[in-house]
């Protein structure tokens, strides 16, 4: 503390930035949950690329949806256990031994959830294609779908309510 009077140092100012390189260079490699290194094109590399962006798709479907919805649940459920489905196939063979059921291993249990949840949604009565269902999404061209041309006044939510789509 300085001298009576003094105003102490602004908080963002003592804030540790953390580097975003390590200074090694790519070496088209990168490294495995629990170690171990793989091509950055091998098969868990592209899953997991996959399954990232099917969680981005959730989360503008979840900043979207009403907080505590079912919509919003449900989609935060299947998100977690993507997390956990991405741990499980970022893990070298000999290293599955150190995964923990539920959090980095997927479980029957957890398959057995998403199948009653797709029972669930699937057993439900659909009317018709309302503007904000995934039908009416779907239909839309693909220059207006969530995640693409997201940048400036166009961004894809802007897009589809001046479109009168949401």
């Amino acid at each position: 503390m300085g001298p009576v009077g003094s105003v102490p140092a602004p908080i963002a100012s003592r804030r540790v930035t953390p580097k975003i390189y390590t200074k090694t260079g790519d070496d088209g490699t990168t490294g495995l949950y629990f170690g171990g290194r793989v091509r950055k094109d091998s098969t868990p590399i592209e899953i997991n690329g996959a399954v990232d962006e099917a969680q981005s798709a959730m989360g503008l479907a979840r900043a979207e949806s009403a907080p505590g919805s079912d919509l919003n649940d449900r989609l935060a459920a299947l998100e977690r256990d993507l997390y956990v489905l991405m741990a499980e196939v970022a893990t070298a063979p000999d290293n599955r031994h150190k995964l923990k059921a539920g959090a980095s291993l997927v479980t029957e249990e957890m398959v057995l959830a998403l199948e009653h949840t797709i029972d669930d949604l699937r057993s439900r009565p659909t009317s018709r294609a309302t503007s904000r269902s995934p039908e009416r999404i779907a239909s839309l061209p693909p220059s207006t779908w969530p995640g693409q041309s997201c940048a400036g006044p166009n961004d894809w939510p802007s897009l589809i309510r001046s479109r009168g789509h949401l």
